[in-house]
């Protein structure tokens, strides 16, 4: 035991006999550097928003200008345009009259495109002008449209059910080719009428003299179910000419067919006064109120046109 630790003792080295040189600094405190893996110097690209919202851009483009129409551009270019001319649809619609509208404008442009889209957009900006004017004058009379002449959607189907049969016939080429013309001539028909007769009302209402009952040509007030002016009904025809004239200009029917539509119109109002004199509000015909009478308004004048047309081309 004794010799084992006589031959393991080592005497004591001085502190100073050290020389802390640079060598032995790296042997005795070696430097540890951290291992990192390598990552490439290139980041992974983004994928880039701009190709696709282009695409959708473009493809919506092409959507809006698709002609024929589909119902896809149809929806689109209603919505379009119902976004931007939303201040004057609320002047003259009410908000269930404006979803009544929005349905109409898209099967108007299904059918027959921006034309047809453009012959409706002039019939209610005219039509809801001559409903605006003398407003409060109409209103203390107690002649004026209910909701300060913002129509609902009883006033909006009324107004556009032959339009929009006529519409319905034209998408499924009922008749083929040949009633295709027809059709789209019975849609502006249907139209000039309803312009006639609310522009006819509306100015009679307000600047009619005297207004007679069509039925008797007594001398009636103004506002009375069937009654007629001379100021309401001249501006009755020139609605129906300039609405007729929309139509000849956009293509839809041509010099022979606007006087048509012209006089279908006015036939159509003559028969829709002697209606209101004689049955509307009469016992057994409650159910005969202005909506009812609208139908029935319209849809003759869209026959009769049809029907002169027919007659003129021989069957």
């Amino acid at each position: 035991m004794a010799l084992s630790t006589t031959l393991f003792r080592f005497p004591p080295i001085p502190l100073q006999q050290f020389h802390h040189t640079s060598s032995t600094k790296r042997l005795l405190y070696p430097r540890i550097s951290p291992q990192f893996p390598k990552m490439p110097l290139t980041a992974k690209a983004l994928p880039n928003p701009v190709p696709g919202f282009r695409g959708a851009v473009s493809e919506a483009i092409a959507l809006i200008q698709s002609s024929p129409a589909t119902w896809k551009s149809a929806l689109l270019n209603n919505f379009l345009i119902f976004i931007a001319g939303a201040p004057i649809l609320v002047s003259g619609l009410s908000l269930s009259g404006i979803a009544a509208a929005f349905l109409l404008g898209t099967l108007t442009w299904r059918a027959f495109g921006s034309p047809g889209f453009l012959l409706v957009a002039t019939y209610f900006v005219i039509g809801t002008a001559a409903t605006k004017v003398k407003m409060a004058q109409k209103e203390a009379q107690g002649v004026a449209e209910k909701r300060k002449g913002r129509r609902g959607p009883g006033s909006v189907i009324g107004s556009s059910a032959a339009g929009c049969v006529c519409a319905f016939l034209s998408i499924y080429g009922v008749g083929g080719e040949a009633f295709l013309r027809l059709w789209q001539l019975g849609f502006v028909a249907s139209f000039c009428t309803k312009l006639s007769d609310t522009v006819s009302s509306e100015i009679g209402k307000a600047y009619g003299k005297t207004t007679y009952l069509v039925t008797t040509l007594k001398i009636v007030p103004r506002g009375t179910e069937g009654a007629v002016s001379a100021e309401g009904t001249s501006a009755g025809l020139l609605a129906s000419i300039l609405l007729a004239f929309v139509g000849c200009l956009m293509g839809q029917i041509d010099a022979v067919e606007a006087v048509i539509c012209v006089v279908a119109a006015q036939i159509a109002n003559l028969g829709e006064s002697f209606i209101g004199a004689a049955l509307q509000g009469k016992e057994g015909f409650q159910w005969l109120n202005n909506d009812v009478v609208n139908v029935i308004n319209i849809s003759m004048g869209s026959i009769l046109a049809i029907l002169i047309q027919k007659i003129l081309r021989g069957f």
